[in-house]
């Protein structure tokens, strides 16, 4: 067994109310494809959240999630404007472009949120034959820099999209994080707030698998039955996707495990930030903590807490913590750190 470390929320188990479900409709047989009770109601589920008039697709992966949710909302010669630390940008290995044949257009952050002002370089040359033509703004909740957009934020950048016959799409792999850090419902800041398109995850806060696909708009999934088949996403077994969302959505368990890992991010913060030497560099608004430290005591911590370099010239590190970290965790790691920190002065 391997230790809990900090490299990412993807490296931790499934949560034990998840497996439970799990085992539960393991009964039996029923209709593949999605057309089992079980989906009926997770879909429910989502209506009685986001509200009726939308609708609900569910696939194995948030790069499929992604990817499929922006090739229902352009054509190949759209572009697709988004945040240069995007995911859709660094980690999907170029699946949106090849996907969508659609260019991406990146804009330069500080703190890994789009704004108007960044994304006006790329609002030129509509209606010129010459130019791929902008169709969608993209944006992570939580960002890639574990940032958080307010609902202010979203909106504003829903309606500069929507003067611009544009769409506005949301990956939302960490949408728990972002809910309870803002305090909020999750149509407050994405429905109610101009999303078009949403990717919902659960994968990084306790489900083992699964991602669901919300279109607002219903007219703009009239075919997607066609593209999530052509993407390889129609699961047969749908009700083992399912029933865990039926299971995280359930009495809280969302808001449980995403509140967990965000205490713990804030402790692990407020922990290492006394450590001399150690340079917090982003607002910790989810479960994400980034900072400097020397780069010559990064082999030895990640030998007994594996976690990733964000910037090696700026000897930058990313500490991400899950619904599964414990306060134990956290200080033996720090306590860690700051012997290496120390070792490294004298």
């Amino acid at each position: 067994m391997y230790s809990r470390g900090f490299a990412s929320d993807n490296n931790s188990g499934v949560h034990p109310n998840i497996l439970k479900a799990l085992f539960e409709v393991n009964e039996g047989h029923t209709i593949a494809y999605g057309d089992d009770p079980f989906t009926q109601k997770a879909v429910e589920r989502f209506k009685q959240i986001f509200g009726d008039g939308i609708e609900v697709f569910f696939v194995f992966i948030g790069s499929a999630a992604n990817v499929l949710g922006l090739k229902a909302l352009t054509q190949p010669h759209n572009a697709i404007i988004c945040a240069e630390t995007a995911h859709i940008n660094v980690d999907e290995c170029g699946a949106p472009e090849r996907f969508t044949g659609c260019k991406l257009l990146t804009v330069a952050t500080s703190d890994g949120k789009l704004t108007i002002a960044g994304i006006q370089k790329h609002m030129h040359g509509f209606g010129f034959q010459h130019h791929s033509q902008p169709k969608v703004i993209s944006i992570s909740q939580v960002s890639e820099l574990g940032t958080v957009y307010t609902v202010d934020e979203i909106r504003k950048l829903a309606d500069f999209a929507h003067s611009h016959n544009m769409y506005l799409h949301m990956d939302g792999a960490r949408l728990a994080n972002a809910a309870v850090s803002l305090g909020k419902g999750f149509k407050e800041f994405t429905r109610d707030a101009g999303v078009d398109v949403l990717s919902f995850g659960g994968t990084k806060n306790g489900m083992m698998y699964g991602e669901a696909i919300i279109f607002f708009n219903p007219s703009l999934a009239q075919e997607f039955m066609y593209t999530r088949k052509q993407g390889l996403q129609l699961a047969s077994k749908m009700r083992y996707i399912s029933a865990q969302f039926l299971a995280y959505l359930q009495d809280g368990q969302w808001n449980s495990t995403a509140q967990h890992a965000n205490s713990m991010a804030q402790l692990l913060a407020n922990r290492v930030r006394s450590i001399r030497g150690v340079t917090i560099t982003q607002p910790v608004h989810a479960n994400a903590v980034f900072a400097i430290i020397p780069s010559a005591i990064i082999p030895e911590l990640q030998k007994e807490y594996f976690f990733y370099v964000w910037d090696e010239e700026r000897s930058e590190v990313r500490w991400m913590t899950s619904w599964d970290t414990t306060p134990e965790d956290i200080e033996r790691f720090a306590n860690l750190l700051e012997n290496l920190m120390k070792k490294q002065v004298l």
